[in-house]
């Protein structure tokens, strides 16, 4: 009966909205003797904000960028008005748009004990040249590479950068490999400890908010920014700037090398151009280990 007044709450959109967080908060449970489902209160995941929308509705403030939420209204000139509110709403718009290239390193030593010693293998250097000339074939005019500073992604920035001279590079410990956020559904093979998810879950999503964004206000031009890093952390930025549910990051598939292409526009609105993409690698050079 609980979960039924719940759903009568939820259509009449009690206090504006309040629907939202009815559907969001209430989930079915087992049916009770007296045939009742019996409701439970579904924790958010650590990253939402308590004024996120519902499922399936876009946050345009996801960034924390949206003009209006830079500006303090209390501050606002009542002499002037209109005009001076426009004006400073102006002067925090975004005017470009950022092409965000996430770059999985090549394929690597997995047996390798020390993290150190976990070095490309042939087959991945020949991956991370091929990612390499795909990138520059595109004519772009590359502003940066961001990369982890684990061994295999250090070596694969080393190969790709060798076709993009002049671009600068700049190694994070925020891109390192981890456990983003418990998958849904989860998997037998693959168990890290609570603790590894609340460690690393913390770090990726810092990673995420440090990076993907939309472009600040004083950038002028377009810009065209890649990321060398690791397969979790990029199913999980993939999800995050879609606003897909972030549990569901293992439901994606990457190959070694492959290029996915963000685009996050000036008013907040993401598209995926490509994901994983290994389309440029001959069959026999494409790998997922």
């Amino acid at each position: 009966m609980a979960f039924r007044q719940a759903l009568q709450l939820a259509a009449c959109g009690l206090a504006g909205g309040s629907a939202a967080v009815l559907f969001s908060a209430v989930a079915v449970g087992k049916p009770r003797a007296g045939g009742d489902a019996e409701p439970r209160v579904v924790e958010p995941p650590a990253w939402a904000g308590t004024s996120r929308p519902g499922p399936g509705v876009w946050d345009p403030n996801w960034d924390r960028r949206e003009p209006l939420s830079l500006v303090n209204l209390r501050k606002r000139n009542l002499e002037t008005g209109e005009e001076e509110l426009t004006s400073r709403l102006d002067h925090c718009k975004a005017k470009a748009t950022r092409h965000i290239f996430l770059i999985r390193h090549s394929q690597y030593h997995v047996d390798a004990s020390l993290e150190k010693d976990r070095t490309l293998t042939p087959l991945g250097r020949e991956q991370a040249e091929l990612t390499g000339l795909r990138l520059a074939s595109l004519g772009l005019k590359f502003n940066k590479i961001v990369h982890s500073s684990m061994t295999r992604a250090v070596e694969t920035t080393d190969i790709i950068s060798k076709h993009l001279p002049g671009v600068c590079k700049v190694s994070t410990d925020l891109l390192r490999e981890g456990a983003p956020i418990e998958p849904d559904p989860p998997v037998s093979h693959w168990k890290p400890e609570a603790v590894q998810y609340y460690e690393d879950g913390a770090r990726i999503e810092a990673a995420f908010r440090n990076y993907i964004h939309r472009a600040d206000a004083k950038q002028q031009e377009d810009s065209y920014e890649i990321f060398i890093c690791h397969a979790n952390v990029i199913r999980y930025i993939v999800c995050r700037a879609l606003q897909f549910p972030p549990e569901g990051w293992l439901r994606l598939s990457l190959n070694n090398g492959s290029i996915t292409h963000l685009v996050v526009r000036p008013d907040g609105r993401v598209a995926l151009r490509a994901l994983g993409d290994t389309g440029f690698m001959p069959p026999d050079k494409i790998s997922r280990s």
